[in-house]
């Protein structure tokens, strides 16, 4: 008789809220009946948390659960906020704490530490648009060779991320970008196949164990893997990659090597460009998603796994800690 209750927390005040609506959707459809009692607590767009369809303090939903799946994502659910609250509810839940929340949700501070290191990342430079956009993108026009990346520094899943060949589309982006954050990040163009590999803390007797990496194969020739591509499903991945032995074991020890230099636990999945300048990370993802379209499921599969097998390990790390 299941006796462990879980809430699975999903939706969120941030610009991935259907993103996590999936994520969530997908852990209680394969939390197994037998060992968990699934509990599905809604956060709507301002912030609410919802248990039985009824607006509810989050303290009355840590007295029903006794610990807490983290299915949100974005600002709120990754950033740290939901996490220092979490730990005040006195409840263990799964994902990163709070202070390793903050570092990898924050793109310059995670481009830094992942920098010093020894992982190559983009040449970037952060701004703060003060005056006009177009002010505003003669900095990194002087200093960064086209083409060029931009994204704001604090969203998630490629959230306003654009990429831009001339001045004028790189003014066009930077406004683009600073409909979510205040601060933007242009980056170089990394021409390359991209992929991500998916990381598990305490899995088949290694203490983080990579997944095989799945390569993204993005729609229309397209030079960067965008929000839309990834919330409609609109691109074909290959797992494992197309990618030589050599070049499959540097993206195994990068990703290892970015979930313990940013403090991540449970799981986290690298974003990697593989081009002949050599291999680049281009983010760090907390809390991957895993919902309808997202990659750490079909990485799992590839790897003889399965999602009821990953969501019984994750819980079982949760509670040991």
């Amino acid at each position: 008789m299941a006796t462990l209750r879980v809430g699975i927390l999903r939706g969120g005040p941030s610009s991935e809220y259907n993103v996590s609506l999936s994520s969530g959707a997908r852990v209680l459809k394969h939390l197994s009946r037998d060992k968990y009692q699934p509990v599905d607590v809604l956060v709507t767009k301002d912030g609410t948390w919802h248990l039985n369809g009824l607006p509810v303090y989050p303290e009355i939903v840590a007295g029903e659960v006794d610990l807490f799946w983290n299915a949100l994502h974005g600002e709120y659910g990754e950033d740290g906020t939901v996490q220092r609250l979490l730990a005040s509810l006195g409840k263990p839940h799964t994902g990163p704490e709070e202070v390793s929340a903050m570092a990898t949700m924050n793109k310059p501070t995670a481009a830094a530490m992942l920098s010093r290191a020894g992982i190559k990342v983009p040449k970037a430079i952060v701004i703060v648009p003060r005056a006009s956009f177009k002010e505003a993108a003669r900095e990194p026009f002087a200093r960064i060779s086209p083409p060029w990346v931009v994204k704001p520094t604090d969203r998630g899943s490629a959230v306003g991320l654009t990429y831009a060949h001339s001045f004028n589309e790189l003014v066009t982006a930077i406004e683009r970008a600073s409909e979510y954050s205040h601060e933007i990040m242009i980056e170089q163009y990394i021409p390359g196949k991209e992929c991500a590999v998916g990381t598990i803390d305490n899995f088949r007797n290694q203490a983080i164990y990579a997944l095989l990496p799945v390569e993204v194969r993005k729609p229309n020739h397209s030079p960067i893997w965008t929000n839309e591509h990834k919330v409609l499903g609109q691109a074909s991945y290959a797992c494992p990659g197309c990618f030589s032995d050599y070049e499959k074991s540097e993206l195994i020890r990068l990703a290892i090597l970015a979930h313990e230099t940013l403090g991540l636990r449970h799981y986290s999945q690298a974003d990697f460009i593989v081009s002949p300048r050599g291999i680049y990370l281009l983010e760090v993802n907390a809390l991957p998603g895993l919902g309808e379209h997202a990659l750490m499921p079909r990485a799992l599969a590839a790897v003889g796994s399965s999602y009821p097998e990953f969501l019984d390990h994750v819980i079982t790390q949760a509670l040991g800690e």
